[in-house]
């Protein structure tokens, strides 16, 4: 896949976070929090993630499908981690397309209008379908979405795709499957490497890509914990 362009050029990361009432956005802002690159962060969220911080804003909003209310605050950012999405299981295509595809690229037609110079970040996940054209309804919706995220006039996108994800300790949206089953990890990391990521190096890889790029456009779990690194 094509390299996405180099981050941005100097300054500090100025971040909207979406989906930090779940998993991987919590994860995500977590470490975004203590970053010292990090000094400013907009979450947009649907109900508040109960995070107060003097670099946090946050804004709520029902209707992602229709952001022109909060459009004049949306500018002045040059980093976006979207981590907000929605589990395939019993929904049909189209639901799933709506709540995927359609609510992704509304938000980030409006991001890159505002914000050319902004660096986009979005959560997928390992066995996304490029081709849009596997047997795996949940994979070719990310897939297109990817694909047509592409487009957009960003300075980069980055998409990533974590397969088995060890959760951060001490945060509160750990799905009840990861603690379930969290002993497996470093059994599944030592014989799996290339199907295993830790949230905190999820967190960590979007805040070091956007400062220094990556030769390719989608991060798998290797490149998560390569680029994770300081």
């Amino acid at each position: 896949m094509k390299a996405s362009q180099p981050a941005t050029a100097g300054g500090k990361i100025r971040a909207i976070i979406t989906g930090s009432t779940g998993m991987v956005g919590e994860g995500v802002l977590h470490e975004c929090l203590t970053h010292p690159e990090v000094e400013q962060i907009l979450l947009i969220n649907r109900r508040p993630c109960g995070i107060s911080h003097p670099k946090v804003t946050e804004i709520i909003h029902e209707n992602f499908y229709d952001l022109s209310s909060i459009n004049g605050k949306l500018a002045g950012y040059n980093a976006c981690y979207f981590c907000l999405g929605v589990s395939s299981v019993g929904l049909k295509e189209e639901e799933y397309r709506r709540l995927t595809y359609d609510l992704t690229m509304h938000v980030a037609r409006q991001l890159s209008a505002v914000n050319p110079d902004m660096v986009f970040c979005y959560v997928t996940g390992s066995g996304t379908d490029s081709t849009e054209q596997g047997r795996s309804m949940w994979a070719r919706v990310k897939g297109k979405t990817e694909n047509d995220l592409r487009k957009l006039p960003f300075r980069g996108t980055y998409f990533f795709r974590p397969g088995f994800i060890r959760p951060t300790p001490g945060l509160t949206r750990t799905h009840k499957y990861y603690y379930a089953i969290g002993w497996m990890y470093p059994v599944l990391r030592a014989l799996f490497p290339g199907y295993t990521v830790t949230l905190q190096e999820i967190g960590l890889a979007m805040i070091h890509i956007v400062r220094r790029g990556h030769d390719r456009d989608i991060v798998e779990n290797r490149d998560i914990a390569a680029i994770a690194k300081p």
